[in-house]
């Protein structure tokens, strides 16, 4: 290309006018630093280069206002070779009359800056210490230039930078004017490095534009990027240009560490910063390892951008208008003529006639078309007559001359078009399919559009289907306004109308045509696009009915391009014609158009012609469509710049009508342009053409155009013409030769009488084209050949060429097995094992075993070598070689079974005749059944024929999963198969579509959706999408639907073509994203229903199981209803409809909107209302019926789902407008498409849409329910489940805010109660001391409601856990109100004893002052003052409380015998009982037949019946006889008889007695337990009466019991019930009253008070002051009252602490569950598990005082001794305090010790409970200080004391820490399931309506189910048995049983319960069932035998398994 310009420049070289210095060095410093580029990586002749171009030959330039700058312009003209001046004239270069550039330079060689480029990237940090100081380049005068290899412009901030001489980029020192740019060359590690500085530069008039930049750094200090950076962009952008962003890099400088970390954050915060594009360095830059990561990431952007630098055009540039003059503007050359030479004729053109901004005028068009004309005939070689030479040889130069003006017009006029397309950045940087397949801002129908807009509209409506895509009016941004309108006004005259008629367009000031011309906007588009958008484009153009392009002139290099790759996608159908017998026979056809070898008819025109050749071919294709683009089209315009030279091809295919046009399918080629200057491709056609038609005004052996007819006439082929300005009639010639004229005849006959002469021609023998065939032509180009696409095509080929020769049927079978049968298989076993019948258990475990074997065959079998290249290839291949391999896959899979899927169904048309033939004779004849057989056989072949890309993606999926359920390592031969799903995640995001649904087995293949998606989610993010789905009938073109409306890739064609359903992401564009609050819409494309291949119930069950899953997944479901067949609608509707009453009633909530395609009229207004009318009573009238089906109310379609009629129905015109083959497209369906996009995007945009890790959970959750029989019993929302537990979670927290505070709050007012400092507490105080917590309680709730991401779902629960939570705070307030008052009752009826207290202590305080002062003398002989001190005491004690009755303790024991006895029971049975332990076991025994007598008052021993009646022995003597008789005659087989009845009677006394009687101990325990606690024991003391309550009501309660029965309880059960509960209110009791006596027995304080009054004694004896003893006593008082605070206040911290980290506790209900399960299985205590089993509040209980225990007391005390020590301190500050507080008060306002002791203790009251001390004896003490002393000495030691206080104090706390907890944790709900007692988890204790539910049930053994009338007991899961066909006896004297899908209706205790039919079953329970057989049978007395059988399987399961099974709970 380069070369052919220079020639043509030599050639006119002495018609170029001499240009300016500026002019030169501009152009050939870019038209050299672009060659430059291009050959950077190839070696150069520097040598030849050198030696061409001596010193005067270098080209001198003039100053420039930057020297340094024109030194490096000047360094690239001299230094960069150019090979296509080689051998060239040198001195024609040269002008030695312009200065030279003074300033001296570095002289280096190009090999040695080569060298430094290549060896810069291998340099180390070492090396750049000695090279990357910033230096200037000096040198000597003359030495040779130096070339830049980087140029970067500093841009942005100052400030951001310090300049120096050690910065590596900008070294100059002082401040250079803001108005001005500074440059400098630096030599930065070998390499050169052009830094220009336009720091804080506003207006760069002096800037060289026409320099290449290679990155524009953007400087930006930290702190303020967020707006320099927006700000720098939009300088950026207005002084160079839009496209200058691709060429920016991101500067953010600091100072100090601190600020670098915060750098990051910055960056992280600003979205707009592309990837790869921001850096972050000192504000000095003196780092080298910094600049040098700066430098490689910009050679990496320099890399990626092309071009690798950037070149402002200023008449592009927007901004302030530089200095240059007008003239100097237009001379710039344009980008695409930097390869080009510049000449004086540019500017001549210029200044002259041709002007690049407007169109040329009519007479340079006709002078050019002249000069064309001229030229062609004048270079024609074949068949040329000889003309005279010598003339010719004169005028070659001046020819020649011209030729290149006209061809510099014309490049410039492209460049032009180009630019006003908004697409010359796209000549190189080409758009791809991921620019167009996306959702961008709705298109406006019937609006012109600006023409920047254009190409994007135009592809835009393409993709859309709409072939109006042509012809999309133009707006004109400026338009000129009409001179003439004026003065046609002004004069209204005949004159002045005849002058107007005749007033040309420019005398009239009418504007020129300033629009594009539609065909050069489709191929501007098309040179701007890469090869798959190209790909989409050309298919799109074939859907339209349009000639595409066949041979393609390169608008730049001109090189002739045959885009055959474009083609490939690309099928055709029709139907052949033919004759045979007299019979006429039609046989369809369809292929590949690149395959199909048809006769091609081209048509050329020789000159110009008055008619349109295009217009005539139009007539013989489809007269009713413009197939090729004519004059007389709209939009169409006298100029056009990419078109000449174009050859278009299109193909007739017939329909197989009587009204063909031709029998068979036929190509016709037009090629653009006059035929006799378009030389290459008229040879080109002339070879490939079947027939050659050639217009031309009339035959003249004289005209230009009789060599090329000649030469036709001499071919072999068949040749028409038409001659346009002749009249003659059609005649033939001779053999294949035809002519006829075209003078005064209609198009309609000239189109039949050319159709004759074709169909004439192609009667007899013809050659065939076909398409591939271009790629063998020489001369042209075929853009397969390209690299990349021949790499990918190999790649494809290696599978393909094992597949070649093999029966189509059985490819997938020997390459692709583990999709085959083996899936149907599995998939099949997985359906079965929910529907199971018999020993379910057991036939469940079978199942899992026979799919683990179609695994492990799976495996074996996933090894194919079809599979293995295409793994490898899609590994291992750079990203376009694997788009290319992946098209080349589908293109050539596509084609092996083309043919093979056309003779099938070819076969199965013959056949299905024959059996239509056969019937017609009404006969069940053998021949008939026999041909029938042969129909099924063909459609079992043409399912399994059909092999595509889809399929490989498929076996991908199953060996995924194969080896993934295995968990077994891939073989030596295998890839690996863990990077399938990152492989597949690749190409999702990329837009490519992928199985969601498994169409032929009808499978959703979850581990390898749910892994796919996690990739989708590492690369992506977890990012919003919005999921719309279709659904609709089959072939109703669902799939061509989202194709147009999206650009999508869905499979289209009549059929079932989509099996199942597949996915595809399409990205949101980043304008509507800010819109949107997603970022992409998943498209779900869905097979059709009522498939024919399905039938009867299959289809049914099939539909709606499709129809459920799809509406469940979607966001918005498009209902696409094909036709007005009414029954064909009722069918979809039912199915639809039913599908959202199940979402209804799963709590899910998509919208729809209804399409109706090929409606007739959807004009007709009056028709659509009736026609929305008639469909919603269609959907009322199913909503009905769907609502019986599914036990739902609804009355119409509105109440299952928010639906207006008016709105959300949309009519579709039918598709084509005409009939296929032929027929396009109809404009109106494109329409109707684009109208519903925007109802979509409108819909959408009030959409949140979900989650990529919720619609992985939504997939799950709606197979899972899918696979069972009942969709919405069985529908588990995982998550709801999971937004749910998290808001459990979150309520604890709120709630143990509440409770924490309200703790403190209680221990403050009890702390006051106790120092009498309050009598009444009002609930109005503890309102206001809440009302602070409680307020921010509810303010964390609004925002957790309000904020959280999944706000949407759980407001449903907002109402509610709004009201618990005020329930949980007024409960708290009353309940401590209750707790405080019985405080300050106890108070006041202690009152007396309180008073009495502060007496006693007054007066033994006395007494002991005055003893000390009688026994000074014996002050040192410590053990005289005891003897002395007992010997007085004793008389104290007895002198206070001699008037005072004491309190007794209790003997329980002994008031329990009395009791029993007054109920009648004897001694020998409270001793059995006793001894035995029988007592003691009552609660948790599992049988109590032995405690039944099955008929009222008869013995239950089988003893001698004489003794029966008579009384009982009371000794005891008499029942160990009959025990020891009974067991003598046990032994010796004497009661077998008896024993034999007992076993009988056994059966008669079934397992739901058992569970009654044992309600009934679990129920009088909890009653006794309630009765004791309501009992004043702690303030009125002990009385036997409480324990005589308990025993009546025991008596009562059994009583009770028995009367209702038909057995009674014998008197064994009560003694040992009585017992039971006996000692339990014993406990309770004792403590209480032992509470009781500490706080009123006068004798036990007094007492008490020994140790403190023998201390004071001894302290006044030894002659201390009374401060000294008054601060004794005070620390001696506080000792005690602050280790209680401090253990009342680490109590509560630890129950934090423990409720905030402790695993077990810091979750919901349900993770405590887990921990407490675990911790049974550590154990392996069946009595533990059988209290978890039965009494699980108490287990709980239970497991969290032992777990508090052991967190704090055991061991792992580090924490509380922490707590402890923080709490010590805290009392000992406020201690100090009220020291200080009450000293001072005292010194400053006066006072005594009264004074301040009052005052002390006044500070204290609300923190440490005290005695009152009393003053009276301390009256002396004056010295304060001194009294503070002495306190603060004696708590030093209290304080060492307790700092080194033991944990265990804890223990003494008011409210221990399991007991705060266990209120906390345990107050949820413990409601047990009906059939295998698992606890409901829901932490809200009363959560109706909400059922009860748990995650994971359990065999239902456990509770002890047996089958009834036997003794076996049950192993199945309750969720197994929901599912069965099984049934069940709600209650043991139930007649009738309850279906297990019915469980509800069993009764209350199962209707609240909701039990999900699925497979989740713990290994846990099947551990635990193995682990205790044994003992489950001995509790219960049933065996697992017959159908309660343990499976094999079970037994294998280990306790490790089973703990870890646990974590699934929590999932």
């Amino acid at each position: 290309m380069e070369q052919k310009n220079y020639e043509a420049r030599e050639e006119s070289e002495d018609t170029i006018l001499p240009v300016t210095p500026e002019e030169v060095s501009c152009t050939v410093v870019e038209e050299l630093e672009e060659t430059a580029d291009e050959n950077m990586d190839e070696p150069m002749d520097w040598d030849s280069h050198d030696s061409s171009m001596t010193e005067e030959s270098e080209i001198k330039l003039t100053t420039a206002p930057n020297k340094e700058v024109e030194e490096f312009e000047e360094n690239t003209a001299e230094n960069v070779d150019d090979p296509m001046n080689e051998g060239s004239d040198d001195s024609s270069r040269t002008e030695e009359s312009e200065p030279t550039f003074q300033e001296p330079t570095v002289s280096r060689s190009a090999d040695e800056v080569n060298s430094a480029h290549r060896e810069s990237s291998n340099d180390d940090h070492e090396s750049m210490s000695k090279s990357m100081s910033p230096t200037p380049q000096t040198g000597a005068t003359e030495s040779k230039r130096l070339t830049p290899e980087l140029r970067l412009v500093l841009v942005g901030d100052r400030n951001a930078i310090q300049t120096g001489s050690r910065n590596f980029l900008v070294d100059h020192d002082n401040q250079r004017n803001d108005e001005e740019f500074s440059s400098k060359l630096y030599d930065l590690c070998g390499r050169h490095i052009s830094v220009i500085d336009m720091l804080g530069l506003q207006n760069p008039n002096e800037f060289p534009f026409n320099c290449g930049i290679h990155a524009f750094l953007l400087l930006v200090p930290s702190g303020l990027l967020e707006n320099h950076y927006s700000e720098g962009v939009q300088w950026l952008e207005k002084v160079f240009g839009k496209e200058s962003l691709a060429y920016l890099m991101t500067v953010v400088t600091y100072k100090s560490d601190e600020e670098r970390e915060g750098v990051v954050t910055e960056l992280e915060a600003v979205s707009a910063l592309a990837e790869n594009r921001y850096h972050k360095c000192k504000h000095s830059m003196m780092d080298e390892n910094e600049v040098t990561d700066l430098l490689r990431k910009i050679d990496v952007m320099v890399s990626e951008n092309d071009p690798h630098c950037y070149t402002c055009e200023e008449g592009k540039r927007e901004g302030p208008p530089d200095h240059k003059s007008l003239e100097e503007e237009m001379s710039a050359p344009p980008v695409s003529q930097q390869h080009q030479t510049v000449g004086n004729e540019c500017l001549s053109d210029l200044k002259g006639e041709c002007d690049p901004m407007n169109e040329p005028s009519e007479k340079n068009e006709e002078r050019m078309f002249a000069e064309e004309s001229d030229i062609g005939s004048a270079t024609n070689k074949k068949g040329i007559p000889d003309t005279d030479m010598d003339g010719i040889e004169e005028k070659q130069p001046m020819k020649q001359s011209e030729e290149i003006k006209r061809k510099e017009q014309s490049q410039r006029e492209i460049d032009l078009l180009f630019s006003r397309l908004h697409l010359e950045h796209n000549t190189q940087q080409k758009m791809t399919p991921a620019d167009i397949l996306q959702i961008c801002e709705p298109l406006k129908q019937k609006s012109d559009e600006s023409e920047k807009d254009l190409a994007h509209t135009f592809l835009q409506r393409l993709m859309m289907l709409d072939y109006r895509a042509r012809y999309i009016p133009v707006r004109q941004e400026s338009p000129e306004v009409s001179h003439s309108k004026a003065l046609l006004e002004s004069r209204d005259t005949e004159d002045c109308d005849f002058d107007a008629l005749f007033r040309s367009s420019e005398d009239s000031g009418q504007t020129k045509e300033s629009h594009g011309h539609p065909m050069d906007v489709q191929m501007a588009v098309f040179h701007c696009s890469d090869s798959f958008l190209k790909q989409n484009m050309i298919t799109k153009l074939s859907q339209c009915q349009y000639a595409l392009p066949l041979i393609v002139p390169d608008p730049v290099t001109k090189d002739i391009e045959c885009p055959l790759w474009t083609f490939r996608q690309i099928t055709k159908s029709w139907k052949i014609t033919q004759i045979q017998d007299d019979a006429e026979t039609v046989t369809m056809k369809s292929m590949p158009i690149y395959k199909a070898k048809t006769p091609m008819v081209s048509f050329l025109r020789l000159g110009s012609l008055s008619l349109s050749k295009s217009q005539l071919m139009n007539s013989l294709i489809n007269d009713r469509h413009m197939t090729f683009f004519h004059r007389n089209c709209p939009g169409s315009t006298r100029s056009r710049h990419l078109v000449d030279g174009l050859a278009e091809i299109a193909w007739y295919c017939p329909a197989g009508k009587p009204n063909d046009a031709f029998t068979d399918c036929i190509a016709f080629c037009n090629l653009h342009g006059d035929a006799l200057t378009i030389e290459k491709q008229r040879n080109i056609l002339f070879e490939k053409s079947s027939v050659n038609v050639v217009l031309l005004p009339t035959l003249d052996k004289d005209g230009e155009s009789w060599a090329v007819v000649s030469a036709l006439l001499k071919s072999p082929k068949p040749l028409i013409c038409l001659l346009v300005d002749n009249d003659c009639g059609s005649t033939r010639i001779r053999e294949g030769k035809y002519k006829m004229g075209l003078k005064d005849k209609s198009q309609s006959d000239t189109s039949e009488q050319l159709k004759g002469i074709i169909r004439t021609i192609f009667s007899g023998p013809h050659e065939l084209f076909q398409l591939e065939t271009m790629a063998k032509v020489s001369g042209i180009k075929v853009d397969e050949n390209d690299v990349v696409c021949e790499r990918g095509k190999a790649a494809a080929m290696k599978m393909v060429d094992l597949l070649k020769n093999m029966d189509i049927s059985k490819i997938k079978d020997d390459y692709l097995p583990c999709q085959g049968k083996l899936w149907y298989e599995w998939c099949q076993l997985n359906k079965d094992q929910y529907n199971l019948k018999g020993h379910i258990e057991r036939e469940r475990c079978k199942k899992q075993e026979e799919m683990e074997k179609k695994r492990q065959e799976q495996y074996s079998a996933s090894c194919s070598k079809v599979m293995q290249l295409f793994i490898e290839s899609l590994a291992a291949l750079p990203p376009i070689e694997k788009k290319y391999f992946l098209k080349w896959t589908q293109i050539l899979f596509d084609a092996l079974s083309t043919g093979d899927l056309s003779s099938i169904l070819q076969k199965y048309d013959e056949k299905w005749s024959e059996v239509l033939t056969l019937k017609k004779q009404h006969q069940k004849s053998d021949q008939l059944i026999r041909k029938q057989t042969e129909l099924e056989q063909i459609s079992a072949k043409l399912q399994s024929a059909t092999f595509g890309l889809e399929h490989i993606f498929r076996e991908m999926a199953q060996i995924y999963e194969a080896h993934k359920s295995l968990n077994k390592p891939p073989r030596s031969t295998q890839t690996d198969w863990s990077k399938y799903p990152e492989l597949a995640a690749e190409l999702l995001i990329s837009g490519h579509p992928m199985e969601l649904m498994d169409g032929d087995a009808g499978h959703v293949p979850l581990i390898w959706i749910t892994s796919l998606l996690d990739e989708v989610i590492k690369k992506i993010g977890n990012q919003n999408i919005f999921v719309l789905s279709v659904m609709g009938i089959q072939s109703s073109g669902k799939s061509t639907m989202l194709n147009a409306m999206f650009g999508l890739q869905f499979a289209v064609s009549a059929g079932r073509c989509t099996k199942g359903a597949f996915m595809q992401l399409v990205k949101v564009s980043g304008k509507l994203r800010k819109t949107f609050k997603f970022d992409y819409v998943l498209v779900v494309d869905t097979e059709g229903l009522r498939a024919l291949e399905l039938a009867g119930n299959a289809t049914l069950h099939h539909d709606n199981e499709l129809a459920t899953f799809v509406v469940g997944l979607g966001n918005m479901t498009l209902l696409n209803i094909f036709g007005e067949n009414p029954a064909e609608m009722q069918d979809v509707l039912q199915i639809v409809v039913q599908a959202f009453m199940r979402m209804k009633k799963v709590k899910l909530s998509p919208s729809c909107v209804f399409v109706h395609q090929n409606v007739t009229d959807i004009a007709a207004a009056e028709k659509n209302m009736d026609g929305k009318r008639r469909l919603q009573e269609k959907l009322d009238q199913m909503a009905k019926l769907a609502a019986k089906e599914e036990v739902c109310d609804a009355e119409c379609f509105s109440d299952i789902i928010a639906f207006d009629v008016q709105k959300d129905v949309k009519y579709f015109a039918q598709l084509w407008e005409g009939s296929p083959p032929m027929a396009p497209p109809n404009p109106g369906y494109s329409e109707s498409i684009q109208e519903l996009k925007n109802i979509i995007l409108s819909k959408a945009s009030q959409s949140n849409g979900i989650t990529l890790s919720k619609f992985q959970s939504k997939i799950k959750d709606l197979w899972n329910a899918l696979l069972k029989e009942n969709f919405v019993f069985s529908f588990k929302n995982t998550l709801e489940i999971t937004v749910y537990r998290r808001l459990e979670e979150q309520y604890g927290n709120w709630t143990w805010a509440l409770r924490s505070n309200m703790l403190t709050i209680e221990n403050q007012l009890y702390t006051r109660i106790e120092n009498g400092q309050l009598d009444t507490v009002a609930v109005t105080y503890l309102h206001k001391e809440m009302s602070k917590t409680y307020e921010k309680i509810k303010s964390n709730m609004t925002a957790y409601f309000n904020d959280e991401r999944d706000k949407e779902m759980l407001v449903q629960w907002r109402g509610r856990f709004e009201s618990k939570i005020k329930e949980f705070h007024d409960e708290q307030v009353h309940k401590v109100k209750r707790k405080l008052d019985e405080v300050v009752q106890q108070k006041k009826a202690c009152k007396k004893l309180d008073d009495d207290k502060v007496e006693f202590e007054k007066i033994l305080l006395q007494r002991s002052k005055e003893l000390a002062q009688q026994l000074k003398d014996k002050a040192q002989d410590e053990e005289e003052l005891k003897k002395q001190f007992n010997h007085v005491w004793s008389k104290w004690v007895t002198e206070l409380t001699g008037d005072t009755k004491p309190i007794n303790s209790i003997n329980l024991e002994e008031d329990q015998f009395k009791i029993l006895q007054d109920h009648g029971i004897e001694w020998n049975l409270i001793e059995d009982s006793r001894n035995s332990g029988s007592c003691r076991k009552i609660s948790v025994i599992g049988d109590y037949f032995e405690y039944v007598s099955l008929t009222k008052h008869q013995d239950c021993e089988y003893g001698d019946p004489n003794e029966k009646g008579k009384k009982k022995n009371t000794t005891g003597q008499g029942r160990s006889f009959w025990s020891r008789w009974k067991s003598f005659q046990k032994f010796f087989s004497f009661g077998s008889i008896q024993e034999k009845e007992a076993l009988k009677a056994r059966k008669e006394f079934p397992f739901e007695e058992q569970n009654l009687v044992r309600s009934l101990v679990d129920n009088v325990e909890e009653q006794t337990i309630d009765l004791i606690n309501s009992k004043p024991v702690a303030t009125r003391g002990y009385s036997p009466i409480y324990l005589q309550e308990v025993a009546k009501t025991v008596k009562e309660r059994v009583a009770e019991f028995e009367s209702g029965r038909s057995y009674a309880l014998k008197k064994e059960f009560e003694v040992d019930l009585l017992l039971y509960v006996l000692d339990i209110a014993g406990a309770q009791l004792l403590k209480s009253h032992e509470k009781f006596k500490m706080s009123n027995d006068a004798v036990t304080f007094v007492e008490s008070k020994k140790t403190q009054n023998y201390n004071i004694f001894r302290s006044f004896c030894k002659g201390n002051s009374s401060a000294v003893v008054l601060g004794e006593m005070i620390s001696e008082k506080l000792k005690a009252s602050a280790i209680q605070a401090v253990c009342n206040k680490t109590a509560i911290d630890m129950a934090g602490e423990m409720k905030c980290n402790f695993p077990a506790f810091s979750g919901n209900r349900l993770t405590m569950e887990k921990y407490m399960l675990k911790s049974l299985a550590e154990k392996e205590n069946f009595e533990g598990f059988m209290t978890y089993i039965r009494h699980p509040r108490k287990q709980a209980e239970s497991f969290i005082t032992e777990e508090v225990n052991k967190y704090i007391f055991e061991g792992r005390n580090d924490e509380a001794k922490k707590i402890l020590k923080k709490n010590v301190g805290d009392v000992f500050r406020l201690l100090e305090q009220a020291l200080f507080t009450a000293t001072d008060h005292v010194k400053t306002k006066g006072g005594n010790t009264h004074v301040w002791l009052k005052t002390f203790y006044a500070l204290l009251k609300d923190d440490l409970t005290f005695d009152i001390i009393s003053s009276q004896n301390f009256l002396d003490i004056k010295n304060f200080d001194f009294l503070t002393e002495e306190i603060n000495k004696g708590l030093q030691s209290v304080k060492e004391e307790m700092s080194n206080l033991s944990v265990d104090k804890i223990k003494e706390a008011r409210q221990k820490p399991d007991q705060i907890l266990i209120e906390q944790l345990c107050k949820c709900c413990w409601v047990q399931c009906p059939f295998c007692a698992a606890i409901c988890t829901n932490t809200l204790a009363n959560h109706l309506p909400d059922d009860h539910s748990v995650p994971f049930h359990r065999p239902s053994g456990i509770k002890g189910w047996h089958f009834r009338n036997t003794d076996e007991l049950c192993i199945n899961f309750c969720t197994t048995d929901v599912a069965s066909e099984g049934s069940f006896y709600p209650h043991h004297d139930s007649e009738e049983s309850i279906p297990f899908k019915l469980y509800r209706n069993g009764g209350p205790e199962y209707a609240n319960w909701r039990i999900t039919a699925d497979e989740s079953k713990l290994i846990y329970w099947k551990w635990f069932v193995c682990r205790f057989k044994s003992e489950l049978e001995s509790h219960f007395n049933l065996q697992f035998q017959g159908r309660g059988e343990i499976p094999i399987m079970w037994n294998k399961h280990t306790k490790k398994e089973a703990i870890k099974s646990l974590d699934e709970m929590c999932e």
